[in-house]
């Protein structure tokens, strides 16, 4: 076998076939501009610049281009230089990536926290290896759990075991039918970044006690966002210290950079001793623990940002509402819009991008089920009456048909 030429040939078919299904992935060169977020600069395959509103940043908050933020990096950017200089064990443990991981544990209420450079990263490092710490355990997963949940869990031996997406009937059977001595990790989210519902973390945690499982929770899209001090839904329900071990990420509401996890103080520490993922990677850059720590502190003092983001949900949610366009149901600030078809949700972005300056990402297979596709949408602190009104007459416009989902 010429193994180049076959591989070559597979993959030119599945790029081919990426294509014909609507699925072909093109990443839109979008500068974000901290002055005029969440309008960014769009630069074009023939040069050309211009401007539009984005609509599917993570940058949930607008921290990442707030005046605190960033005097704290600039500040640390001219002190400590531009990278750590090595892994966390080498030379890249600095009093930054210690205060901020302190902040991090103050903020969930735990004893330790430990910082990785993304969520994926967390969330991979930390499930492989809990669940490959002892023999014969368990792990109950959601339907819907986030990619680099599902890669920690199939890094490990653990037998997985799926239930139905926020479905506790059916996890309590499968609980109850697994081997009532073999150690149990249920793991799930508190925000589904596609459906934008919300897990009842405290119902979980009750099984969790029923049937002796520990409980891991990603709550990624919910740290910086929910609860008095932005510890997440699990603050929010005042259900923080029955969870073992949170998962977050410093990306989105925090509006920088990294992942973490927090938790027991030796069981961080566990993970801090033989997790790869932490091991054998630079560590994050002090200018990105500075900014991120500026961040927290300043969420956990105030909480204005987090006011607005939930009233410009509302008033997202209330516009397309009254426009009959073919939101789904959501319980939180992500609000996704029914397409249904890969080719029309990648060619409603596009006439909305070209037609009407505004960029929505399409969401399609296999970050959701075929024929499951849509638009998500978010609205930031910083989107005006104006914007939304901007994207509801393009949405009319290009929609094909309008029609509820019955989600």
């Amino acid at each position: 076998m010429d193994t180049r030429a076959t591989l070559l040939r597979h993959a030119r078919d599945t790029l081919a076939t990426l294509r014909l299904e609507g699925r072909y992935r093109e990443f839109a060169r979008l500068e974000k501009r901290a002055e005029t977020f969440p309008r960014y600069r769009l630069h074009e395959a023939d040069g050309d610049v211009r401007e539009v509103t984005v609509w599917s940043s993570n940058d949930y908050l607008g921290m990442g281009v707030h005046p605190v933020v960033l005097q704290a990096a600039e500040a640390a950017i001219r002190e400590h230089g531009a990278g750590a200089g090595g892994t966390r064990n080498i030379s890249g443990t600095s009093p930054l990536h210690a205060a901020l991981e302190a902040e991090l544990a103050s903020l969930h209420g735990k004893d330790a926290a430990l910082l990785f450079t993304s969520g994926y990263v967390a969330n991979q490092a930390g499930l492989s290896v809990v669940l490959a710490a002892l023999p014969d355990f368990q792990v109950f997963s959601d339907a819907k759990n986030h990619a680099s949940m599902i890669a920690g869990m199939r890094g490990a031996p653990a037998a997985r075991h799926i239930f139905r997406h926020n479905d506790l009937a059916h996890l309590e059977a499968l609980l109850s039918a697994a081997p009532p001595e073999a150690p149990k990790l249920i793991a799930f989210e508190s925000v589904y970044s596609m459906d934008g519902d919300i897990a009842d973390i405290g119902a979980i945690c009750d099984l969790a006690d029923r049937y002796g499982a520990m409980t891991y929770l990603d709550e990624v899209h919910a740290v910086g966002l929910y609860g008095a001090e932005g510890g997440g839904i699990a603050e929010r329900d005042g259900v923080a210290h029955r969870v073992d071990v949170i998962e977050g990420t410093l990306a989105k509401g925090f509006g920088v950079h990294g992942g973490y996890i927090a938790g027991d103080a030796t069981l961080v520490d566990f993970i801090r001793s033989v997790a790869s993922g932490l091991i054998f990677t630079t560590a994050l850059p002090p200018v990105i623990a500075a900014a991120t720590l500026a961040s927290i502190r300043h969420l956990r003092r105030d909480g204005t940002r987090r006011a607005a983001l939930a009233e410009r949900a509302v008033a997202l949610k209330a516009a397309l509402d009254r426009a009959g366009l073919p939101r789904m149901p959501s319980e939180s600030h992500i609000v996704p819009l029914w397409i249904g078809d890969a080719a029309l949700c990648r060619q409603v972005a596009r006439q909305l991008l070209t037609e009407h300056a505004i960029y929505a990402t399409p969401i399609n297979y296999p970050t959701v089920p075929r024929g499951a596709e849509r638009l998500r949408l978010c609205a930031t602190p910083l989107h005006t009456d104006a914007m939304i009104a901007e994207l509801v007459t393009a949405l009319r416009a290009v929609l094909p048909e309008r029609k509820e989902h019955a989600a």
